[in-house]
């Protein structure tokens, strides 16, 4: 007897222990040691097929999973702060989130998300940001390039990056500084191979070629980031489809000299009404770049806004602007901020520096799939050069400029809630 009252006993108390331990809190306010690794942690999570809960406004954008000693020691080897809490401690959670008076909510992660980072193979004189972050966050990733696209990988996975880019085919206009440089030789052989591999008799035509499928991707329901000038370039390939916009020295032949009131802007993502450059020597493709002199800041006072949506009502950009600090340091980059002035109405606006009326961080649809521009080259970088060495990140790990990145890698893992009817 006494023996089956000490079992019931233990039995009690392991149950007890249980609901006091049962669910992971990882706090993404100030109380983080390493924001950018919680991001892998949850992937890895998702990974090991737990459901994440990414907790919307709370904390800073936390997240919450069910604990196992497998989940907790892989978060003491990353470093990453976190709490453990019984099943009821949470449940007072989730019922502070659900309040109608809190700007708050939980989105189910539930899908790993599958990502390709469009880059070229040959060595490039500078690094990308989002290929430093997934790989300082331990989130996995596949290099896909021109030949790739043409294949018809891009439905294979959820989310494409677009590394610094252009699109226009113009080889970043960087001819008169750098073209006896050896990668920017190796860079024009590697695409006028691939252009004549399938079928193209200039650069240009491939590029538009690619631009399209990532389209079609996008429409599909893909998930497209972009930084840098892999923003502006895309939309200037996209509304010059048809028009010859670039000089001799890139394709071979002269440029339409009537391409400007050619251009059919109802075809790009985010862009309206801009001027493109006709000057072969000037680094900027158009007027859609905010330039230094225009903007009339320096480093130390460039900074943009976050705004602050409705989680309830707008999940998406909620997601996409999860972080525990709202203003955040400006970064140049060849495209460093979009004019204001030149961007779609539709177009949802994310992140500005209204002082210089430019844009830094914003979002649209496009048919299933949706996309998202990122101005600036390096978050933790100022003005990164070419040839300069690549930023540490464990020098960085509370980033909120890199948390930008890191929220659109997991947004396609969210579950898509149903419309009330």
């Amino acid at each position: 007897m006494v023996h089956k009252l000490f079992s019931t006993l233990v039995l009690l108390i392991f149950i007890s222990l249980r609901g006091l331990a049962s669910q992971v809190l990882i706090p993404m306010d100030e109380s983080q040691k390493d924001h950018l690794k919680s991001y892998g942690l949850a992937y890895w999570v998702l990974q090991n097929q737990v459901e994440v809960d990414w907790l919307l406004n709370y904390k800073g954008g936390s997240f919450a999973f069910a604990h196992n000693p497998k989940l907790e020691n892989e978060m003491v080897v990353r470093g990453i702060t976190y709490q453990v809490i019984s099943d009821a401690q949470y449940n007072q959670v989730l019922s502070k989130i659900a309040s109608p008076e809190s700007n708050m909510d939980v989105m189910k992660l539930e899908k790993v998300p599958k990502i390709a980072v469009y880059s070229p193979k040959t060595k490039q004189p500078w690094d990308d940001a989002v290929t430093l972050v997934l790989t300082y966050a331990e989130i996995p990733y596949d290099v896909i390039y021109d030949e790739e696209v043409m294949q018809g990988v891009l439905p294979k996975y959820d989310w494409l990056h677009l590394h610094h880019e252009d699109f226009t085919g113009q080889y970043g206009k960087f001819y008169m500084s750098y073209r006896n440089y050896p990668w920017y030789i190796a860079q024009q052989q590697e695409s006028e191979a691939t252009a004549k591999k399938y079928g193209f008799n200039k650069v240009t035509q491939l590029k538009l070629a690619v631009v399209n499928k990532i389209k079609e991707f996008c429409v599909g329901g893909g998930f497209m980031f972009a930084m840098c000038s892999a923003t502006d370039t895309y939309d200037i390939a996209l509304a010059a489809d048809g028009v010859d916009i670039v000089a001799e020295m890139f394709d071979g032949d002269a440029a339409d000299p009537g391409a400007q009131k050619k251009l059919d802007f109802s075809k790009t993502f985010a862009f309206k009404d801009f001027i493109i450059s006709r000057n072969p020597y000037d680094p900027e493709f158009s007027n859609i770049d905010n330039q230094q002199h225009e903007r009339g800041l320096m480093e130390s006072n460039d900074f943009f806004q976050l705004f602050t949506f409705s989680a309830k009502w707008d999940p998406i950009p909620t997601m996409l602007t999860q972080n525990h600090e709202k203003t955040i340091k400006g970064f140049m980059g060849q495209t460093t901020a979009f004019k204001k002035q030149l961007i779609k109405s539709e177009v949802v606006i994310m992140g500005e520096t209204k002082a210089a009326n430019e844009v830094r961080y914003m979002h649209g649809t496009l048919g299933k799939g949706t996309w998202t521009f990122y101005g600036g080259h390096d978050p933790e970088d100022y003005q990164h050069h070419v040839g300069e060495e690549p930023t540490d990140l464990a020098l960085h790990p509370n980033s909120p400029g890199y948390r930008l990145i890191l929220n659109n890698i997991l947004f396609p893992a969210a579950k898509k809630k149903k419309l009330k009817t």
